[in-house]
């Protein structure tokens, strides 16, 4: 039998082209990703500007500043969850400054209607015809402050928009801008006067971020700037179309299948910890949805581009996991009797979930 093939050149072992392919594989991949971090480092010159005026603005809330960013960056909608005071509001504010692009602030009351929110029609005697009037939502970036201190239903007029990126008025629907972002605040549900947001509103928000007091040293740096002046003053550092020039380059940073794994891992791990030798089924009335999945993959894209990275590490999903996962995990009544929060339960998961 001849060794050679029909081209006259003797045939390689089955494991050396095996291999060949692989590092072909390979190479492509490397590639590619120095490519995209190229791509990145290119598009995101702006962060350090960004970073340093908001932090002169908002200070000591780095956490803060970073979940406003990843919203920014992904379109995604953020929670901010916090005592009153903590400089929410003043953030979001500052955000709205930084880019160049409408803004409009949402005080949310218990005598609010949803055409407050959404708009309505007005009759108008002339024409004999009814004209819509567009309310604040028709916005790029719109701050709902104190979100949870409306009732239900207006809290409810704002899941089209979120979600669909549209608004319907007497029947007509209308488009919201490209760039849009809704940045709630909400106060802890244990204060008077609020109302928990059911689960189909929170299931819309990508992030839910906790707000902390800061440190003594930082409240003293906020005293001396309260001091010499408490107005914001925030020169614009980009444009909307650069966020969406930014958006575009996060959607083609590199994932491995792996990792893309270990994220379908955590989420279904809420649902089922059964199988992954998780003794929390007690715990845990249900487990966060497939938006859990789709939002972990996003904003960990969204952390390796804020570290100026064209790939994501598993480091970079651990650190996503509690902002994006922590109000879609809702614990049962023997979880609250036993002072087991989501966050316990999640803690629990990334620690016992084989990292790859």
């Amino acid at each position: 039998m001849s060794l050679n093939t029909p081209e006259g050149k003797a045939a390689a072992p089955a494991d050396q082209l095996e291999s060949h392919q692989t590092n072909e594989k390979n190479d492509d991949v490397y590639s590619s990703i120095e490519a995209i971090t190229t791509a990145v480092k290119e598009s995101s010159a702006w962060l350090d500007l960004f970073r340093s005026r908001m932090g002169s603005v908002v200070i000591g809330q780095e956490k803060l500043i970073e979940s406003l960013l990843i919203g920014l960056l992904t379109g995604g909608h953020v929670l901010l969850e916090g005592l009153p005071g903590l400089a929410k509001t003043r953030a979001v504010k500052a955000l709205a400054m930084a880019v160049q692009t409408s803004f409009q602030r949402i005080q949310f009351t218990p005598d609010m209607l949803p055409a407050d929110i959404l708009g309505t029609e007005i009759y108008n005697p002339r024409d004999i015809s009814f004209e819509v009037k567009k309310g604040p939502v028709f916005s790029s970036i719109i701050l709902a402050d104190e979100i949870n201190r409306a009732p239900a239903k207006v809290q409810a007029a704002l899941l089209e928009a979120m979600q669909e990126k549209q608004v319907t008025i007497g029947g007509k629907t209308f488009h919201l801008p490209e760039l849009f972002l809704v940045l709630a605040t909400q106060n802890p549900i244990e204060q008077e006067g609020t109302y928990p947001l059911p689960e189909a509103q929170l299931d819309r928000f990508m992030l839910k971020t906790i707000v902390g007091y800061p440190t003594m040293a930082e409240e003293r740096l906020i005293l001396d700037s309260i001091e010499t002046d408490s107005t914001i003053e925030m020169p614009a550092v980009i444009s909307s179309q650069d966020i969406l020039k930014a958006r575009r380059v996060i959607d083609s940073i590199y994932m491995d299948e792996k990792i893309k794994e270990y994220i379908v891992s955590l989420v279904c791990a809420t649902r089922d910890p059964g199988s992954f030798q998780l003794d929390l089924r007690e715990y845990i009335e249900t487990g966060a949805s497939p938006r859990a999945t789709i939002n972990l993959k996003a904003v960990s894209n969204a952390l390796a581009y804020l570290a100026r990275r064209g790939f994501v590490t598993p480091d970079d999903v651990k650190t996503a996991a509690f902002d994006v996962m922590r109000h879609r995990v809702r614990t049962s009544y023997e979880a609250e009797a036993e002072n087991v929060t989501s966050e316990d339960i999640i803690r629990k998961i990334l620690d016992t979930v084989p990292v790859p």
